[in-house]
């Protein structure tokens, strides 16, 4: 752990696990917390405690913008636990100097995304700092949700279960990048913000026992599969080949060298699941506009436990490791 904190530890990667793991598990350690998963589960297995905070920059971007993100980012969390939102609280800090028209934009998309999650804000707070002492605007949403299929985890994934992701990765990341830099790539390219609840509630009503989920955001897929192949003592082996990346994102790493895997996405999650109910949960997913490119993209194994193999295009193998260094700060 160094002595200072670098954007990269909050990178969603290996300095981001170290700063978590060394500090603040380290202080906080307990049961609920040492799982490790997109939200807690509380009250019994009942319910579902998430929080975040967002501080994207810049805060209007193709797709979305800062509050739309916000709703997403807490809903998709307890939605990642097979928990439908309910309530949610909601704190801003705003620069002085802030415009109120753009004020009014951002919460408005909020109040749409609460609506198709069918959850509300029930407390919140706002601060005022001077100009200077905040980047626009912050805002820390926090939300508690109804488990309704109990279970998910990724801490239980099991040898031959299939990994299945739901999207085209890469596409907020991108974004992100390409709005910040002021880059026209003349290209319809915008975040895959979404709510996922919709989706996930579709696959529980479809009666899908799902083993673990988990939404791609910071440090992209390779983040993901890393710390489940870590959680469940599991080897994951995926297919170059079968990686859903549409063009415009795989021009942009191809012209600046990202790796799509390490990119993040808000409205993209990863999915384990048994054999037996593959093709049952791609006819779900595909049936909806947020996962209709929903593809499986590899399998659980034992060869290398803790790892994350890439079988590439020519029939070579190469660990993905966790992102490492800055990636795109301020993605969410």
């Amino acid at each position: 752990m160094t002595k200072t904190i670098t954007l990269a530890h909050g990178n969603g990667g290996q300095e981001n696990n170290e700063l978590i793991t060394e500090v603040f598990y380290k202080a906080f350690k307990n049961d609920i917390l040492s799982k490790s998963e997109d939200a807690a589960v509380i009250q019994d297995g009942t319910l579902a405690f998430s929080t975040d905070s967002f501080t994207v920059s810049p805060i209007e971007f193709p797709g979305a913008n800062i509050g739309k993100l916000a709703i997403c980012g807490t809903c998709n969390d307890l939605a990642m636990m097979g928990a439908k939102p309910k309530y949610l609280t909601c704190s801003v800090i705003l620069e002085e100097g802030f415009d109120v028209e753009t004020l009014n934009r951002i919460v408005s998309s909020m109040k749409k995304e609460l609506e198709v999650n069918g959850a509300i804000v029930v407390s919140g707070d706002t601060k005022v700092v001077p100009k200077g002492s905040v980047d626009k605007i912050f805002i820390n949403t926090t939300g508690i949700g109804e488990i309704e299929q109990k279970g998910i985890s990724s801490n239980s994934i099991e040898d031959e279960d299939i990994i299945i992701v739901s999207n085209s990765i890469g596409k907020h990341g991108a974004t992100i990048f390409a709005a910040r830099e002021g880059i026209d790539f003349s290209t319809s390219l915008e975040s895959d913000c979404a709510s996922l609840w919709p989706v996930v509630k579709k696959l529980i009503d479809s009666g899908i026992k799902i083993r673990a989920l988990r939404d791609a955001t910071r440090g992209g897929v390779s983040a993901v599969l890393n710390e489940w192949a870590k959680q469940s003592d599991i080897c994951i082996e995926i297919e170059e080949e079968k990686i859903p990346i549409c063009d415009e994102v795989s021009g942009i790493c191809e012209m600046l060298g990202f790796e799509a895997l390490s990119l993040a996405n808000e409205g993209t999650f990863v999915m384990a699941i048994s054999k037996d109910q593959v093709d049952r949960a791609l006819e779900v997913l595909k049936s909806c506009e947020t996962s209709k490119e929903a593809a499986v993209i590899g399998k659980v194994t034992s060869r290398h436990k803790h790892k994350v193999v890439l079988n590439t295009a020519w029939g070579t193998q190469r660990f993905i490791d966790l992102p490492t260094g800055e990636l795109l700060p301020r993605i969410c």
